[in-house]
C-alpha cells in the first residue's frame, strides 16, 4: 500500500515504497509486463509519459496535432501514436479523458536552432517542433525516452510532485530549451517565467483552466495556477523571453497568456515563455518541482523529493519500484505474454487518478481559493474525479487495493464540496468545479468506496451534505448555466425531479432519460450511505427514490416491445427511436435501456420476464447472423467502450443465464483490449473502462453502484492472487483461457457454491474461489439462484 505521507527524496523511496506494501519478491518486475502506449490512439487518450501512482507530475511528450483537426493539440492526453511531431515535452496530464483542457502545463523543447522568431507566432508554425520515430521511443512505468529528430536524447522520470529530465543535445549544435509557460493544452489567462542563471533556475507559473471550455461559451474559465521551480546541473545564459509576436532577446522576466480566443482554444500568434542556452553539445539534467499552492510549495516539494544530489536513474528506480509495490497487489500466473501485459497495463492506467493535490506539507488550494491544510486523518488531497465515469468500477478497484486513498478521495470531495458553496460538483478539474456530464456520482462513488472498506473519511459530514444537495434544490440547480454539457447545479432540475420523480423532457440538464437513470443510481447510493451513517428513515426515502427510472418505462414504446423512453412533465410521451440518442448522454435509448444495474428484477418484471429478457438481451449483444456485437455495432447494439452500456452483461446473471455473461464480457475482452496502440476502444476515462477489464479479468464484476456484492463471471488467468489489508483472495481456475469463458463449477472457502455472486462480507473477509473452466457452457451452474436485487420497495 503506498501512504500518502510526507513525501521522501528520490535515493528514499524505494525502501518506502516496500515499507508501504505487500512488495512482490524482487525478481516480480510487474511494471515490466506494462506497455504505455496501449490505449494512445484510437480515442483511449492516455499518454506515455512518466508519472507515479495518482500522481501529482506526469511528465510526457505533448504531440502537434494531426492534419486536418481543428484543435491545436494531438489528443486530450497531449499524445497520439498516429502524430509525428513534438512541440514539449509538460509536466501535468489527466489520462484518458475525453475533453480537452485537463493539463498540458509548462511544455520543455528543446532545439537545435537559434531562437529568432517567437515561438507563439504565426510566422514560426513549426519551426521549434520535431519529428518523432517511434524506433527511437521507449516508456515504462515511471520512465520515457526518445531521441527526436533534432539529434536531442530526451529521459523523463517524475517522484509525486516533481519531475526530472535530462537533455543531451548533439555536438557542434545550439543547445537551447524554450519553456512555453503559457501554452498548456488549451491556453491560459496568464502566465509568469523568471530566468536566473546565477543559482541555474528559471521559475515561474501558468493560470489556466477552461476544461471542456469549448463545449459551452459560458464556461470558458481560469481557475487554477500551476507554480513551477526548475533547477539545472549546468551553467546557461539568459536567452530571453517572448509574448505573442514580439522576442525579447537577453530578458529575464516574462508574462503573457494565450486566451481562449472566440472558440475555446488558443488562437494563433498569441502566447508567453522565455528560453535559455546552454554551452554546445551539452548534456543538461533538470529537476523541477510544482505547486498549486505558490512558489514556496514548489521549492519546498523540490528540497524534499528531489533534493540537490537526486538522479534521474535514481528516480526513474524509485518510481518503478512503486509501480511494482502497487501493481503486485493482484499477482497473475498463467496466461499469455499478451494477455499478461493488456491486464497490468490495464491496472496501471486505473491507478492513474484522481491525482495528487497537496504540498508536502499537507497544503493546498481550495475550491475557494484559500489555501487549506489536510483533515484530521487524511494524508493526500486528490483532484481530478471524473465522476461520471469512475463511480461504476474504478473507485470500488481502487479502494480494494488501497483503502486509505480510497477514504482520502471521498473527503477530498466532501473538501471540495465544503469549499465550493455545498456544491459536489460531477467533474472536478483541480481547483474547478467544471459540471462535465450528467447526474450526481458522487453518492455512488462515496458509498462504493465505503462498501469496499475505505471507512477514513468524514461519513456523517459527507452523508448529511450530499442528503441537503438531494433535498433542496439551489439557485445553481435551477440555473441553465453551462448546459447542457457543463451544466453549473450539482442536480440540475431538482425541483422536477422532486415533483414528478423524474426528469422531464425541457428540464435543465443535458438528456432527460439519461439525467433519470443517473439521478436513480444517486439515490440508490444514498440510500446506501444513509444506512452507513445510521439515518433508516433517509435510506427508505431514498431507496424508495431510486424507483424514479421506473415512470419512464412505456410498454407501448415500440412494436417490438418496451423501452425507458423519454417523458414530458404533463406524463406525455413524444415521439421516440430506440436507435437515437435524443435526451440521452453518449448512448442510444436501446443502449440506455439495460442502465438499471442495482434493480435488475424490477427491469426484468416490465419486460415481460426472465425469457422474454433474455431475448432482448441477446439481440442487442449479437448482429442477426449471430455475430459479435458488443462494440462498433450501430446504436441497437451494446457499445462496451463506453460507460452506459458496460453493465448491461452482467445482467444476464439476473436471467438464470450466466453463461451468456461468461461469453459476451470474453467477447468484448477479445475485440476492444489489446497490446497495440489502438487497444482501448473510446476514452479510457480516467481509468474507469481499464478497471472494467481488471474486474472482467479477474472474473468479478460489482454490478451494484454503492453495494460490495460482486457478480461471478470467468477468470482469464489460472491463478491470481489479490492482496489487500488485512484480507486476501485467491482465485484459482484450472483451464482457464482466453477460448475456455464457460464456468463449469466453483468452490468458495472449499465449499461447492451454485450461485453466480458473492456476498459482500466476501471483499471484506477475502477467501478462495476454485473454478473449473471449459470451452462449452454448463447451462445449470449459476442458473438457480439469482443474485439479489434492489428495488425500491426493499
Amino acid at each position: 500500500m503506498i501512504v500518502r505521507r510526507p513525501a521522501l527524496s528520490a535515493a528514499c523511496l524505494v525502501l518506502a515504497a516496500g515499507a508501504a506494501s505487500a512488495t512482490p519478491p524482487a525478481a516480480m518486475d510487474l511494471a515490466g509486463q506494462v506497455n504505455p502506449f496501449i490505449g494512445t490512439t484510437n480515442g483511449g487518450n492516455v499518454y506515455p509519459g512518466a508519472t507515479m501512482p495518482f500522481g501529482l507530475v506526469a511528465f510526457s511528450p505533448e504531440q502537434t496535432p494531426l492534419p486536418g483537426k481543428r484543435f491545436p493539440i494531438a489528443a486530450p492526453g497531449g499524445y497520439e501514436w498516429r502524430a509525428n511531431g513534438v512541440r514539449g515535452f509538460s509536466l501535468t496530464r489527466v489520462s484518458g479523458s475525453g475533453c480537452t483542457g485537463a493539463g498540458g502545463d509548462i511544455p520543455l523543447m528543446p532545439v537545435t536552432v537559434p531562437v529568432g522568431t517567437s515561438p507563439s507566432s504565426v510566422d514560426a508554425g513549426l519551426m521549434y517542433a520535431s519529428l518523432l520515430d517511434h524506433a527511437k521511443e521507449h516508456a515504462s512505468p515511471g520512465a520515457y525516452s526518445l531521441t527526436l529528430d533534432n539529434g536531442v536524447a530526451v529521459s523523463l522520470g517524475a517522484t509525486e510532485r516533481t519531475a526530472a529530465g535530462r537533455f543531451a543535445f548533439p555536438a557542434d549544435k545550439p543547445a537551447n530549451l524554450l519553456l512555453r509557460t503559457s501554452d498548456s493544452q488549451v491556453g491560459s489567462n496568464a502566465s509568469t517565467i523568471h530566468i536566473d542563471p546565477a543559482t541555474r533556475t528559471v521559475s515561474g507559473s501558468v493560470t489556466s483552466g477552461n476544461f471542456c471550455g469549448y463545449l459551452a461559451e459560458d464556461r470558458r474559465e481560469s481557475y487554477y495556477t500551476l507554480h513551477f521551480v526548475a533547477r539545472f546541473d549546468q551553467p546557461f545564459q539568459v536567452g530571453g523571453t517572448w509574448r505573442d509576436d514580439q522576442l525579447h532577446a537577453g530578458a529575464s522576466e516574462g508574462e503573457g497568456g494565450t486566451t481562449y480566443g472566440t472558440r475555446g482554444h488558443p488562437p494563433a500568434g498569441k502566447g508567453a515563455g522565455g528560453w535559455i542556452s546552454f554551452a554546445d553539445g551539452s548534456t543538461v539534467n533538470v529537476r523541477i518541482g510544482v505547486s498549486y499552492v505558490d512558489e514556496a510549495g514548489a521549492r519546498a516539494n523540490l528540497a524534499r523529493e528531489a533534493p540537490i544530489g537526486a538522479t534521474l536513474e535514481a528516480t526513474q528506480a524509485a518510481t518503478r519500484a512503486s509501480w511494482n509495490a502497487l501493481l503486485g497487489r493482484i499477482q497473475v500466473d498463467g496466461g499469455t505474454p499478451d494477455e499478461r501485459t493488456v491486464f497490468y497495463t490495464a491496472l496501471y492506467h486505473a491507478m492513474l487518478a484522481p491525482n495528487l493535490y497537496s504540498d508536502v506539507d499537507g497544503r493546498y488550494r481550495g475550491f475557494d481559493g484559500a489555501v487549506h491544510r489536510l483533515s484530521r486523518g487524511q494524508q493526500a488531497q486528490y483532484a481530478n474525479y471524473s465522476g461520471w465515469d469512475v463511480y461504476r468500477s474504478q473507485l470500488q478497484l481502487v479502494t480494494l487495493l488501497q483503502p486509505q486513498v480510497g477514504s482520502d478521495i471521498a473527503q477530498s470531495l466532501l473538501n471540495q464540496a465544503d469549499q465550493n458553496g455545498g456544491v459536489w460538483d460531477r467533474w472536478t478539474h483541480l481547483t474547478g468545479a467544471t459540471g462535465v456530464m450528467n447526474g450526481d456520482p458522487s453518492p455512488p462513488s462515496l458509498a462504493a468506496i465505503h462498501a469496499f472498506g475505505g471507512r477514513g473519511f468524514d461519513l456523517k459530514r459527507a452523508y448529511a451534505s450530499l442528503k441537503r444537495a438531494a433535498t433542496v434544490p439551489t439557485e445553481k440547480d435551477l440555473s441553465r448555466k453551462g448546459c447542457p454539457v457543463l451544466c453549473v447545479g450539482q442536480r440540475p432540475g431538482l425541483d422536477a425531479w422532486l415533483r414528478l420523480g423524474y426528469m422531464p423532457v425541457g428540464a435543465p440538464g443535458w438528456g432527460s432519460a439519461s439525467d433519470t437513470l443517473e439521478l436513480a443510481a444517486a439515490d440508490f447510493g444514498l440510500a446506501e450511505l444513509a444506512m452507513a451513517a445510521g439515518d433508516r428513515d433517509g435510506a427508505r426515502q431514498f431507496r424508495t427514490r431510486s424507483g424514479g427510472w421506473r415512470h419512464l418505462f412505456n410498454p407501448q414504446a415500440t412494436a417490438q416491445g418496451g423501452y425507458l423512453q423519454p417523458r414530458n412533465a404533463d406524463g406525455s410521451w413524444p415521439a421516440f427511436d430506440p436507435a437515437s440518442d435524443e435526451e440521452f448522454v453518449e448512448g442510444s435509448g436501446a443502449q440506455y435501456l439495460w442502465m438499471v444495474p442495482f434493480d435488475p428484477a424490477g427491469l426484468i418484471a416490465l419486460l415481460g420476464g426472465r425469457e422474454q429478457t433474455a431475448q432482448r438481451l441477446d439481440a442487442f449483444f449479437r448482429n442477426p447472423d449471430g455475430s459479435w456485437a458488443v462494440t462498433k455495432s450501430g446504436p441497437l447494439h451494446a457499445e462496451l467502450d463506453n460507460e452506459p452500456s458496460i453493465a448491461a452483461p452482467w445482467l444476464y446473471h439476473f436471467v438464470g443465464q450466466p453463461w451468456k455473461t461468461q461469453a459476451t464480457v470474453r467477447a468484448a475482452m477479445k475485440q476492444i483490449w489489446t497490446n497495440t496502440p489502438e487497444g482501448i476502444s473510446g476514452n479510457d476515462d480516467l481509468g474507469q473502462m481499464s478497471s472494467w477489464y481488471v474486474w472482467s479479468a479477474l472474473g468479478l464484476y460489482p454490478v451494484y453502484p454503492g453495494r460490495a456484492e460482486l457478480v461471478v463471471g470467468s477468470p482469464l488467468f489460472p491463478r491470481a492472487v489479490i492482496a489487500r489489508p488485512g484480507a486476501k483472495i485467491e482465485i484459482d481456475a484450472q483451464g482457464a483461457a482466453m477460448d475456455a469463458p464457460y464456468v463449469q463449477s466453483l468452490r468458495v472457502d472449499g465449499k461447492a457454491a451454485t450461485k453466480a455472486w458473492l456476498p459482500a462480507d466476501f471483499i471484506r473477509h477475502g477467501g478462495t474461489l476454485e473454478f473449473t473452466l471449459g470451452t462449452t457452457a454448463n447451462e445449470q451452474w449459476g442458473a438457480g439462484e439469482l443474485p439479489p436485487s434492489f428495488g425500491p420497495e426493499g
